[in-house]
């Protein structure tokens, strides 16, 4: 095991070359000299070609772009994103003052949707093809079919307008965060819900499984401790795919919300045309997803014991 996360760990390498490659592209991809572009947002008018010429010597973007990247890829490997171009603050301590407020909210809607989603799909396949059975997979659909943002509108239309019950916007004590943890968290649960259902349908149908009843062990004790773990291997793929998902509709989320965390920042610098901002974030991003993926491969060998990497 030990081998096989020091050999994932050394691939991350070429990811992340890639992915640093691709996030500092973004400087270039966009229509017209970023130079200008930054500047003719940030003097809010139209700059000199004085001080265009300015801006480029002292962000260093008058270097050919191989020798800009490896410059800008040295300053990421020392911790240094760059500086905002709208709040004048480095992009890191920007992110990382957001943070938290992120990470509640990932957490929270994570943790609801794996807790609905799971003993869902359980209950589901084990009374399959009845009322409760039909009825999870009409839900499932529909969550499955409404986007987030659609849901979130719905959700301050009813519960913070029509009934009064929660706020609509903010960030403050556990009523803020329900409604937007709510819309984040039910298309993932109605996804896992119905993967959850359809492995372990599959799982209680294999041999092991009907020479366990034929023993007379208790369908309990069958469910749990011989069909469960190895229902939950796709389950803890979709979860570990799940969290590129959940980050992109935190970015919607969050701003319908105003929440104050790292996907309403982006939106905000997508506005302001700050792209040191929106560098970090793509690298910050793949990071995330990459070490994901990491702790999924590693959970299978839990799950299980046939898995070995060798």
């Amino acid at each position: 095991m030990k081998r096989y996360i020091a050999k994932r760990l050394l691939l991350l390498i070429p990811i992340m070359l890639g992915a640093s490659m691709l996030s500092y592209s973004i400087l270039y991809l966009a229509p017209g000299d970023p130079a200008e572009l930054m500047l003719e947002r940030q003097l809010q008018g139209v700059p000199t070609q004085e001080q265009i010429e300015a801006f480029k010597e002292e962000h260093g973007l008058n270097a050919p772009i191989p020798i800009q990247f490896a410059n800008w890829l040295y300053r990421i490997l020392h911790g240094d994103f760059g500086i905002s171009l709208r709040t004048e603050k480095p992009v890191l301590t920007e992110y990382l003052n957001r943070f938290p407020a992120s990470l509640v909210l990932f957490l929270m809607s994570q943790t609801l949707s794996i807790a609905i989603a799971i003993p869902l799909g359980i209950i589901s396949a084990v009374k399959h093809n009845s009322e409760i059975d039909h009825l999870s997979r009409f839900v499932a659909m529909i969550g499955v079919s409404v986007p987030n943002f659609w849901l979130g509108l719905l959700l301050i239309l009813f519960f913070a307008v029509y009934l009064g019950w929660l706020p609509a916007f903010g960030y403050g004590g556990f009523a803020h965060l329900i409604l937007p943890a709510l819309a984040l968290g039910v298309s993932g649960c109605a996804s896992i819900m119905r993967l959850m259902r359809a492995s372990l349908l599959d799982v209680l149908n294999q041999d092991y499984i009907r020479t366990a009843r034929a023993k007379g062990l208790c369908e309990r004790a069958i469910i749990v401790k011989h069909a469960l773990k190895n229902a939950l291997i796709p389950v803890v793929t979709v979860i570990g795919l799940h969290i590129g998902h959940l980050i992109s509709g935190m970015v919607i989320i969050e701003t319908i919300f105003a929440w104050p965390g790292v996907g309403r920042f982006l939106v905000e610098s997508i506005h302001a045309r700050d792209f040191p901002v929106i560098q970090g974030f793509v690298l910050l991003i793949a990071m995330i997803f990459v070490f994901s993926n990491l702790i999924v491969d590693i959970s299978y060998t839990y799950l299980d014991p046939r898995i070995r990497y060798e």
